[in-house]
């Protein structure tokens, strides 16, 4: 097992799944920041989700992609800044979690 000193943060973009193309190719564009990244597929319900489809407002809820990126505090509020900057929309949530510890199974 080894770990990875270098990760003191996870950021995490809950984003509508149209984005989900913009977010991603935004992220290969900086890798210094975005090394690497992991997507999942969410819900989003309550005061701050909007539900675009027939089907999303009779279930309560949005279909969102979770984005998760780790790396160093410094780092992700960078790349959050450039991506405020270049994508501004509301249905964008985030926010940085510490990271603990980090390794691979090696």
């Amino acid at each position: 097992m080894t770990t990875d000193t270098n990760y003191e943060a996870m950021l995490t973009l809950a984003i509508p799944g149209a984005l989900e193309g913009d977010v991603l190719d935004f992220l290969l564009l900086h890798p210094e920041q975005a090394p690497g990244f992991s997507v999942v597929d969410a819900h989003g319900m309550g005061q701050g989700a909007t539900l675009h489809t027939t089907l999303e407002q009779v279930q309560g809820r949005c279909r969102r992609k979770l984005v998760h990126v780790v790396g160093t505090v410094d780092g992700l509020k960078t790349l959050v800044a450039a991506l405020a900057a270049e994508l501004r929309n509301a249905e964008v949530a985030w926010w940085l979690t510490p990271v603990l510890a980090f390794g691979r199974m090696v």
